[in-house]
């Protein structure tokens, strides 16, 4: 017990939850705050009524990370969702978020943010208008390397870098990780600049909703099938959008929506899109 003084002590608070799911990732449930030291992959980080701190050259991933309070990062982080009272990025921080809810966002000049999408919506639109690029990200056969192109400077948009460096570190994990997800699409995204099917006219609101529907509607059609789970209605419902048949798919796409339950929360996204393009008389 002598020699074991030295060493630190790990106190895990009343009302904390650590579990772990299938893909081994860790899921940390606490009601005070919480400071992470050590790199690791995570699903969901969660501080009920208090804030989380990544220290720095700490690498994390997390699926989700939900504070009350702060998310103040010193390291580096990637993750698909981020929500808290206030994000803020340290001196020499890096963090590649896709949807970040926050009142406020404090960054320091020698940070870097990457991501940076306000809503499902928004990054919807933006996966529709680029669905080709995203439609041949590898599948897993290939990883893709780093990237090397700078993202598009000089414009507003909900794609934002804190310096001018672009280069996305290369993706260390699974394809079919949320993770991987989430570093796929930033390396699509930078593809803009060179994309020669993209018309710099915008398309009218009705195609785009329904591009946007395709494009949930496949990605779910390939999760089926990895899982091996049928998809009739959804096939049923995907043919209506792709030959853009209005009046089929006005007329039947709440009932083939019905067929599929219970459905994912993508779903749900793509037929609220629907109900708002057809809207019931």
């Amino acid at each position: 017990m002598e020699n074991e003084r030295g060493f630190p002590t790990m106190i895990i608070p009343r009302g904390t939850e650590i579990t772990v799911n299938d893909q081994g990732q860790l899921s940390i449930r606490t009601p005070g705050n919480l400071v992470i030291q050590n790199p690791g992959v995570y699903s969901v980080i969660e501080c009920g009524s208090g804030s989380v701190r990544i220290d720095p050259t700490i690498k994390v991933e997390a699926v989700s990370i939900h504070a009350a309070d702060t998310c103040l990062i010193a390291g580096t982080l990637t993750a698909w969702r981020v929500k808290a009272k206030r994000i803020i990025l340290e001196k020499g921080a890096q963090a590649f978020i896709m949807l970040r809810e926050s009142e406020t966002l404090e960054l320091d000049r020698a940070a870097r943010l990457v991501g940076n999408f306000a809503s499902e919506d928004e990054l919807y639109l933006m996966m529709g208008r680029f669905r080709r690029q995203f439609r041949e990200l590898p599948g897993g056969a290939e990883k893709p390397g780093p990237a090397t192109d700078e993202l598009p400077t000089g414009r507003e948009g909900p794609l934002l870098g804190a310096s001018s460096e672009a280069q996305l570190p290369p993706d260390e994990s699974d394809a079919a990780d949320e993770a991987s997800v989430v570093e796929a699409v930033f390396a699509s995204l930078t593809e803009e600049q060179t994309a020669p099917e993209i018309s710099p006219v915008a398309p009218p609101p009705e195609a785009e909703t329904q591009a946007l529907v395709q494009l949930i509607l496949e990605r779910e059609r390939r999760r089926l099938d990895l899982l091996g789970q049928p998809h009739d209605a959804l096939d049923r419902l995907l043919e209506l959008v792709r030959n853009r048949d209005n009046d089929r798919l006005a007329a039947s796409f709440r009932v083939l929506f019905r067929q599929m339950a219970p459905i994912t929360e993508d779903l749900e996204q793509a037929r609220r899109m629907l109900e708002r393009q057809f809207p019931l008389p």
